[in-house]
Order: C-alpha cells, then sequence, then structure tokens
C-alpha cells in the first residue's frame, strides 16, 4: 500500500487546470492531469459543491466515498460566477491558468461569456476541454447525456447481457470514465502542440462518441456483414474458447486465443483427441462448431476445483483467472506491488484509501499526493496566492456569497 509518498515533479508540474467540472466524466479527467502534475483548482458552488458530495451512502464520516474516489490532488475553490463578484474572480483565475475544463451542457457557459469563443478571445494560448453527453456539434448536442443514458444510446447494452435476456448497464459508469480518460488525453496532446505553436484550442469530447469508439471489433462485424452484433452472455464473436466457465467450486475465464494456446490448453484438460478434431483445430473452426464444444468444456471443467484449473494452466501459459469481487481484487499482493491502493489521510474521513496512478511512467511518475479536498478548503489559501486577495476582503467576498 503506497502511504504517504514524497512529492516530485510529474511531466505535467507547472500547469494550471481550471476545473469547472462535476460527477464524474470530467473530475476523472482532471483527476488524470492533476496525478501527472498538474495543479487542479476546482471551483465549486459555495453551498451546494460538487453534486457527488451528497451522493451515497456510502459516507465516511459525511464524506461521500464516491466523491473521494475520484477528486485527489485537487483544490477545492468555492465561487459562485453567477455573482458579479464571484465572475470577477473566475476571470482573474482564467488569466492564470493553462487549461479550462468543463462539462456543462453546450451552450450553459456561452449564455454566460464564458464559452471557447468567448475566452479564447482574450486568452488565446489556453487548452479549453469541454466534455458533454453528445458533443459540442451535431443536432444532439443540448440534450442531458448521463452515463446510463449513453450507454444504451452507445451500443453497449445492445451487446451486454444474455442473449435471451434484457441488456445490461456495465457495472462502472464506462461512458463517463472514457469520455473523461478521452478528455485528458487530449488536454495532454494539445498542451504538447501549444509548445510549438503557442496557441491554445478547444477539445470537444462526447459520451457518445468516446462510447462509439470503445465498439472497436463489434464495429468491424457490423461493417463487414451490414449485422447488429447480439448479445452473446461472456461468449466471445470471434474467438472460442474465451468466456466464463463453471469448475466445480466456482466460476472462471479462459482466455485461448489462438491455436498454440488451444493445443497447450488440450494437454493440461486432457483433451488431446478435441484439440485434434478437425470440427475445433482452428479459431475459426471453433466458433463456427461452438454449440458442439461448449458442452464438452462444460463436463470437464466441472470434474476439478477452479483453482486446480487455474494453476495448471497457468503453468502452461494458458491465460485463465477466477471470477473475483471487488474486495478480492483490491486485496491483491499484485496490486499492492504496483501502489494501486493508496493512503491519504483526508482532513475530516480520516484515513482513506483510494486507487492508484495505472500509468507508469520511469522518469517522471505520476502521484497520489494529497486527498480529496473538502468543500471549500483552499478558497482562501488559492485566492491570497494566485490573486493577492487578503483576508479582510476575503470575508467580504463571503459574507456577498461570492465565495
Amino acid at each position: 500500500m503506497n502511504s504517504s509518498p514524497i512529492a516530485s515533479p510529474g511531466p505535467l508540474d507547472g500547469v494550471t487546470v481550471l476545473d469547472l467540472t462535476r460527477v464524474l466524466s470530467g473530475p476523472y479527467c482532471t483527476m488524470m492531469l492533476a496525478d501527472m502534475g498538474a495543479r487542479v483548482v476546482k471551483i465549486e458552488h459555495p453551498q451546494r459543491g460538487d453534486d457527488t458530495r451528497a451522493w451515497g451512502p456510502p459516507f465516511v464520516n459525511g464524506e461521500s466515498g464516491y466523491f473521494l474516489s475520484v477528486n485527489r490532488n485537487k483544490e477545492s475553490v468555492t465561487i459562485d460566477f453567477k455573482t458579479a463578484e464571484g465572475r470577477r474572480l473566475l476571470d482573474a483565475l482564467i488569466d492564470r491558468a493553462d487549461v479550462l475544463v468543463e462539462n456543462f451542457r453546450p451552450g450553459t457557459l456561452a449564455r454566460q461569456g464564458l464559452g471557447y469563443a468567448d475566452v479564447s478571445a482574450t486568452h488565446p494560448g489556453l487548452i479549453y476541454t469541454s466534455v458533454s453527453g453528445f458533443g459540442q456539434t451535431g443536432p444532439r448536442r443540448e440534450e442531458p447525456g448521463y452515463d446510463a443514458v449513453v450507454q444504451a444510446e452507445g451500443g453497449l447494452m445492445s451487446i451486454t447481457g444474455d442473449a435471451d435476456g434484457p441488456g445490461y448497464r456495465l457495472g462502472v459508469a464506462i461512458a463517463d470514465i472514457t469520455a473523461g480518460m478521452f478528455a485528458a488525453y487530449g488536454t495532454s496532446v494539445a498542451l504538447f502542440a501549444r509548445r510549438e505553436s503557442g496557441q491554445g484550442q478547444h477539445i470537444d469530447v462526447a459520451l457518445l462518441d468516446s462510447v462509439a469508439a470503445l465498439l472497436t471489433y463489434q464495429a468491424g462485424i457490423h461493417f463487414a456483414t451490414g449485422e447488429a452484433p447480439k448479445r452473446m452472455g461472456n461468449r466471445h464473436p470471434t474467438i472460442a474458447p474465451y468466456e466464463t466457465f463453471t469448475a466445480a467450486d466456482g466460476e472462471f475465464v479462459l482466455a485461448v486465443g489462438n491455436d498454440a494456446l488451444w493445443k497447450k490448453f488440450g494437454a493440461v484438460a486432457g483433451l488431446e483427441s478435441i484439440v485434434a478434431d478437425p470440427r475445433f483445430a482452428t479459431n475459426r473452426a471453433r466458433v463456427t462448431a461452438y454449440d458442439e464444444l461448449r458442452p464438452l468444456l462444460d463436463d470437464v471443467f466441472r470434474t476439478r476445483p477452479r483453482q486446480a484449473w487455474i494453476d495448471d494452466l497457468v503453468a502452461a501459459g494458458v491465460p485463465c483467472g477466477a471470477v473475483r469481487d471487488v474486495g478480492q481484487v483490491l486485496g491483491d499482493p499484485q496490486l499492492a506491488a504496483r501502489e494501486m491502493v493508496a493512503e491519504l489521510d483526508h482532513a475530516v474521513a480520516g484515513a482513506i484509501r483510494v486507487l492508484g496512478v495505472p500509468a507508469k511512467l520511469s522518469a517522471t511518475p505520476g502521484q497520489v499526493k494529497t486527498p480529496p479536498p473538502t468543500l471549500g478548503q483552499h478558497t482562501d489559501a488559492v485566492l491570497e496566492e494566485l490573486l493577492e486577495i487578503d483576508a479582510v476582503e476575503r470575508d467580504r467576498l463571503r459574507a456577498a456569497g461570492a465565495i
């Protein structure tokens, strides 16, 4: 477990990000930037804060577990920028930012004079990243787009679930998270481009586009055949065997991705005759004869405990693994060795755990440095440091409802 890391410069050290996002897609983007060293100043409404501060249970001493999961390494500054004085403060912070990230519905900030066209006119070097349900252009641009809606509209639910059952939403908000990843990717690339051009630009990321990009080989199937792929449970449409099986005492996944692995699997399972059978000798043949192959494998797998199968298959170099719950995953010594669980001391929640940084850079690694902020925790410090606003003026702004 990674605890109390020593801060060192990351690849985005020196970059200041003004974070106008809330919920998940935007905060995930800014968390990724913060993990890599960017200074992220999260702007929140003085009374409400980020929507997810109220999402739960669970709560840890009143702090939302959901909010804690995606807001580490950030500073919280409360500003109501719908007030005149709050707007003045926000404009001053934009003056000092390299990046602005927002996930309002398209047109919302433009109506307040804060759209990309408005801001870039006076800040041509600013990277302005927008995340929305359907994007800044197109006939659906103004529609709201929460994750579950886009999983449905984006086709994921049509290919997730049992063949004869209803579509299922994935167990995590994959549309939001993927959009956040693409937004962080686009922002980082734009920062790189700015090193040469000196110019900022607008990064426009849609949840729908992000989910469409995930369709990959499923889209390829449709492009090749004109047919829409169907739900197949845990089965793979173009590889066999590549799915969940039931051993004597539990489920596991077997992933035979090529014919060489098929032969190795057959040797472990004692199925050399089946491996050599022309009906199953090649992956193409196995996919075609799936309905004949699956019962043969089911009968064999039920004869031994799950871990016995996994041990022997892994030793032979055949990819497989147990179906584990979240607690088992987060307790895995492999994740501990990879510093994928970090412990932090939160001002209210106390000792908390958060996930680590999955991209391991050898020279300028990302880090989990500071806990998620309480609402407005850094308002005074940031306004004093960046805008030179003293305590007397901050008290006046607070009384006026601007901060």
